[in-house]
């Protein structure tokens, strides 16, 4: 130190010397320096008369002290705590790394001698400083302290009585492998505090998404991604390889996608995950669904349908044959209601047989079957199959393609009772769906019996709920007296919600039961506008309406039943 403080040459005949600034600009710098009694590199820079990088270079050769430029990499995540926040931030200086008792001390005032030795004595190290510029220190302290700190909150958040064991199959060069893999960070503990994190806030999917300088961990939760955490890039790859190991797939494979099944326990149940990683430029994204049985709304009676539709469903879950639909789009709650309607029709006098992409639910009694695309065994071959083993009922997954629809009709027409999904907008956009597949009119019309339709809606979080009277505008949206004294709830936005405002989630159904009239009009191939007349004069109650009500009741928000609805068509 005292041989920098003894260095004849000054800042500002250097950077004459260097051509990186003029002798006028030295002078007006020198004059503003005296007057405000900022440094006088400072000074250059605000005044535009000289560039950050320019300054650090020939401060770095005037003190005699190296300058690095902060980079991915250079900073040791595991020391960033040796030096407490606060400190890091009034002195703008960051740690970068440690040999030994020496530690890298990233700051861009080295003459602040008093600073080096408070935290010499702080830290018990050897400070060798070396300069950077005082933004990119600035930046990499938000940076390093709120991943280390959102970590460890992160950590220590997930409740120290839940414990999450992974039961899986490892050789031992697997462990050993991810072991090295990890050494010195702490992945395998990050990993199991993330599916337990999940799995308490109910989590349906963990999304695990690299970009060019960190990673992102989301959850869906309600149907609507959230970002948990954003760690360091570097964790990444150690991250996705402890998950292969847990799913039993190969961590050398980066390059195609890879689909496995990873089966935790938490609190004395188990809990099944499905992996599936897809290689992409920043590496690979990795994919979980979170499939808690306990958590899985398998009893008809608990799907939140009103009793009047509930009841001619299992009015039609009781016939012995027919084509019955579910309808709607991705993530609507098609699978559970099919689950649901097998739950209630589950009994030791029925065989009743499953074909599902994957199987998501294990259930008993029932026999269910998994597809395999790769070696040939479709839909509607595994159909094919299954008629031959003396089926009374036959879920199948979705129908996807003609030879699918044609022999579940088929089933349906010859003394079996067929359950299937469609991904359609509206209970009557499957009938168009099946009329567009090729399927005969008169087969259709013979074979549904009923057609569902369903959205999922998120229900206000309790924990914020308000109230509030709506404008004329919104009573008008709702069909009501617009001088009609009536209040309406939503979520102001909570931690337990993630500040949404909302909570769990609920169904809305609509059912078109297909009776003499509508088979009368299947027979004349209709088009999608004269099924829907059909729906206005017969007086069914649609998705929307049922939605509405929801939102008079004061479980949702007309802006989610929109959402919910609109934003699929």
């Amino acid at each position: 130190m005292e041989k920098i403080l003894t260095r004849k040459k000054k800042l500002g005949e250097l950077l004459v010397e260097a051509n990186l600034l003029s002798a006028e600009n030295l002078t007006e710098g020198l004059r503003l320096q005296k007057k405000s009694g900022k440094k006088l590199g400072q000074i250059l820079i605000e005044q535009h008369f000289l560039k950050p990088s320019d300054l650090v270079s020939v401060l770095g050769s005037q003190l005699g002290i190296p300058h690095v430029w902060l980079r991915k990499g250079l900073v040791d995540g595991s020391i960033i705590n040796c030096i407490p926040y606060e400190k890091a931030r009034a002195y703008q200086v960051l740690p970068l790394f440690k040999v030994r008792t020496i530690l890298t001390l990233a700051t861009a005032d080295p003459m602040a001698v008093f600073i080096l030795d408070e935290l010499a004595k702080l830290t018990g190290f050897t400070i060798q400083p070396v300069l950077c510029r005082a933004d990119d220190i600035e930046n990499c302290i938000e940076e390093y302290y709120r991943e280390s700190e959102h970590l460890t909150g992160f950590i220590e958040g997930s409740g120290e009585s839940d414990e999450l064991h992974v039961v899986e199959r490892r050789t031992e060069e697997d462990i050993q492998a991810i072991e090295e893999m990890a050494e010195g960070s702490p992945v395998i503990n990050m990993v199991n505090t993330v599916l337990l994190k999940a799995i308490n806030d109910r989590a349906s999917d963990i999304h695990i998404e690299p970009d060019r300088t960190k990673f992102r961990i989301r959850f869906r939760i309600d149907g609507v991604l959230y970002e948990v955490m954003s760690p360091k890039l570097d964790l990444h790859p150690a991250l996705v390889s402890r998950l292969k190991i847990m799913a039993g797939l190969d961590i050398a494979e980066r390059r195609l996608p890879q689909d496995g099944r990873i089966q935790v326990m938490v609190k004395d149940k188990f809990i099944d995950m499905r992996f599936s990683s897809l290689p992409g430029i920043f590496g690979e994204k990795v994919v979980l669904r979170v499939l808690d049985k306990s958590n899985a709304i398998l009893d008809i009676n608990n799907l939140g349908i009103r009793n009047e539709t509930l009841e001619t469903i299992k009015a039609l879950l009781k016939r012995p044959y027919g084509l019955i639909l579910t309808t709607g789009p991705t993530g609507s709650g098609k699978t559970t209601t099919l689950y649901g309607a097998i739950c209630f029709l589950n009994s030791l006098e029925k065989n009743i047989v499953t074909i599902e992409d994957p199987v998501e639910y294990q259930l008993d009694i029932i026999n269910q079957n998994q597809t395999n695309d790769v070696i040939g065994l479709t839909f509607p071959r595994f159909l094919k199959h299954i008629l031959r083993q003396d089926p009374d009922i036959i879920m199948v997954g979705e129908i996807r393609d003609r030879e699918t629809a044609e022999i579940a009709i088929q089933a349906s027409l010859t003394g079996h009772l067929v359950l299937s999904t469609l991904h359609t907008n509206d209970a009557c956009g499957a009938i168009t769906r099946l009329l567009d597949m090729g399927i005969e009119p008169f087969m259709i019309s013979s074979a549904v019996a009923g057609i569902f339709g369903q959205r999922l809606i998120r229900t206000i979080c309790p924990e914020c709920k308000s109230s509030y009277y709506p404008s004329k505008e919104m009573l008008k949206q709702l069909d009501l007296e617009v001088d009609k004294n009536i209040k309406l709830a939503k979520g102001k936005g909570c931690q337990t919600c993630y500040d949404s405002g909302f909570k769990g989630r609920i169904g809305i159904y609509e059912l078109v039961e297909v009776d003499q009239d509508l088979q009368r009009l299947i027979l004349q191939n209709p088009s999608g506008e004269q099924l829907k007349k059909f729906v206005v004069q017969k007086n069914i109650r649609t998705i929307l309406r049922e939605g509405i009500d929801k939102v008079i009741e004061g479980v949702t928000t007309y802006e989610e039943v929109n959402r919910a609805i609109h934003t699929t068509e």
